[in-house]
């Protein structure tokens, strides 16, 4: 059993695990309907406008209406689907090196932040994160190009304490 000493003491220090021994954490199942939220409005609004455009310049206004209608529904279920994909494939892990984020299957991007190149940390939270106990993790990184790094819809206490590991982990390198 440990003291209350020892147990304060691993709260402060950092725990960075060597990568190997990281797996890589899947965002929580409370996430997913936000990344259909995500992708099927947007869809389904392209796709209902694309319709009612085209329906409208080739047959008349009745046309449009039905094929921006018939457009949204294709978007919405498309939509669907890729925001489950997206969902399905994306995944993050903290080790001794910093933070990865891995999203896609076909076309698998992994982007590390190194802990010495984190500059600040934010957490957003959006009404429908809050409501799920969501929040989105956004590690600013030094440089110019792609100089910010999101890892969406996070457990809230998950993105709390990466961002409390990141932070002390950056005090360390700056008191050093």
């Amino acid at each position: 059993m440990t003291s209350a000493s020892e147990d304060s003491a691993l709260d402060t220090a950092p725990d960075l695990t060597p990568a190997a021994e990281v797996e890589w954490q899947a965002l929580p199942a409370r996430a997913r309907p936000l990344f259909l939220l995500d992708t099927s409005i947007s869809l389904g609004v392209l796709f209902g406008v694309a319709g009612v455009v085209s329906g409208t310049l080739g047959l008349g206004m009745a046309a449009g209406i039905a094929a921006g209608a018939t457009g949204a529904l294709l978007g919405i279920a498309t939509g669907i689907w890729i925001g489950t994909k997206q969902f399905n494939h994306c995944y993050w892990r903290l080790d001794e090196h910093g933070l990865a984020v891995r999203r896609g299957r076909l076309w698998q991007r992994e982007t590390r932040v190194p802990i010495t190149r984190v500059q600040h940390l934010d957490i957003k939270h959006g009404p429908w994160q809050r409501r799920r106990k969501l929040a989105t993790l956004v590690v600013h990184t030094a440089g110019t190009r792609h100089s910010s790094v999101n890892v969406p819809h996070l457990d809230a206490d998950d993105a709390q304490r990466l961002r409390d590991r990141l932070g002390r982990q950056i005090d360390l390198d700056d008191d050093a």
